[in-house]
């Protein structure tokens, strides 16, 4: 048998060599089920990635932004999928993917740091919680403080705690980190000049670069992900994050290349856990979403409703689960943003709860405290 220590230290060096990679972390517990976090960092337009093409608003309410789902599966007579999306098409298809949109966390304004620290930690004002909720749970499914490790220059908030935990950042010398990379763009958010400047850097860099070889590198540490969740003495659950979703300008072709490298991960894992598919759960979410509207820069601005995309074999999928707002300006959240009907915090409580077998009103006490009272995803989860 291969010992992990040293899987952990060879394996992971050469999949994190390019920018914009997810970086993962993961944290043993005692249990043959696996859980996948994906954070999209930046806000992910929800409406590009599942558009809702039947609603008979969506043209005049998204203007030129209408036509970006052309191409894409239809997932019902209502929504249509990101035609980048295309392994994730399959997925949904043969019953082992769903979205739930129109969801958010309990956070209602439009800072970056503040939408992803709650999505993190779940709790209800940013900066509540000084844990993140997948530390908290790792706790709780082994019965005592488990192993945690970060391939990452930083631990990622979802995975702190007083679990331990450790880091393991694999050089990628001279190429900056995406976490770094998307906290200077969030500094300079609010300065109009600083902000245009850097996306257009931003933008000359990623015309610049190898963007198919990113692509694999991002395919890369999906699989690198599935061989530590594949590993018998390996870990249980992993996060990973992924950057580049901030799209104030030239959103078509920039989401385009995030979903097609987003596309690719879950590609990776699929094929990765083989067996182990059966007994995955993952989760992609966002902090928040963005304008119904487009800006004066072909992008869009920080929102507030989003989707979650939930995959695995042990899911009963194949449906979009929607309280379905309207896209009128009378339904919008503020008269801007899609307008949330269903709690994050919830679906993902439901969940995990489901998925670990573990008691749903344990499970928001300790982990989920903002979950609320209303189910968002009961019997979703095959045991």
């Amino acid at each position: 048998m291969i010992d992990r220590r040293r899987f952990l230290r060879n394996g992971a060096a050469g999949a994190a060599s390019l920018v914009f990679l997810p970086h993962i972390a993961c944290a043993q517990a005692e249990t043959d089920r696996r859980l996948v976090f994906i954070i999209l960092r930046g806000a992910a337009d929800a409406l590009s990635m599942v558009a809702p093409t039947g609603d008979p608003q969506y043209e005049t309410a998204r203007r030129d932004f209408a036509g970006h789902s052309e191409g894409g599966a239809r997932l019902d007579s209502f929504f249509t999928l990101h035609p980048a999306l295309a392994e994730t098409a399959r997925l949904y298809a043969s019953g082992d993917a769903a979205i739930f949109h129109a969801v958010a966390s309990a956070y209602r304004d439009r800072s970056h740091f503040d939408g992803q620290n709650i999505l993190e930690t779940a709790g209800t004002t940013p900066y509540g919680l000084r844990d993140g909720w997948m530390n908290r749970l790792a706790g709780l499914l082994s019965g005592q403080q488990a192993e945690a490790l970060a391939l990452s220059s930083n631990m990622p908030m979802v995975l702190r705690g007083e679990a331990e935990a450790s880091s393991y950042a694999p050089s990628r010398l001279p190429e900056p980190d995406v976490g770094l990379l998307s906290r200077v763009a969030m500094l300079y958010e609010g300065d109009e000049e600083l902000h245009a400047d850097w996306e257009q850097a931003t933008e000359t860099r990623e015309l610049a670069g190898d963007v198919e070889g990113a692509r694999r590198g991002e395919a890369a540490t999906g699989e690198l992900a599935a061989r530590f969740l594949s590993d018998p003495e390996g870990p249980r659950i992993a996060a990973m994050e992924m950057g580049g979703w901030d799209t104030h300008r030239d959103q078509r072709r920039r989401l385009n290349r995030r979903f097609e490298a987003l596309d690719a991960v879950l590609a990776a894992l699929h094929s990765g856990l083989g067996p182990i598919w059966s007994n995955t759960l993952v989760i992609v979410a966002t902090e928040f979403g963005r304008t119904v509207r487009p800006n004066g820069t072909q992008g869009s601005d920080h929102g507030t409703g989003s989707a979650a995309l939930v995959l695995g074999g042990a899911l009963r999928g194949g449906s979009v689960v929607a309280d379905w707002p309207g896209l009128r300006p009378a339904d919008l959240f503020e008269g801007r943003d899609l307008q949330p009907t269903r709690s994050l915090d919830r679906l993902f409580a439901d969940l995990v709860a489901d998925h670990f077998a573990i008691e749903p009103g344990l499970l928001r006490r300790t982990v989920f405290p903002a979950a609320g009272t209303t189910p968002v995803a009961n019997g979703l989860i095959q045991t």
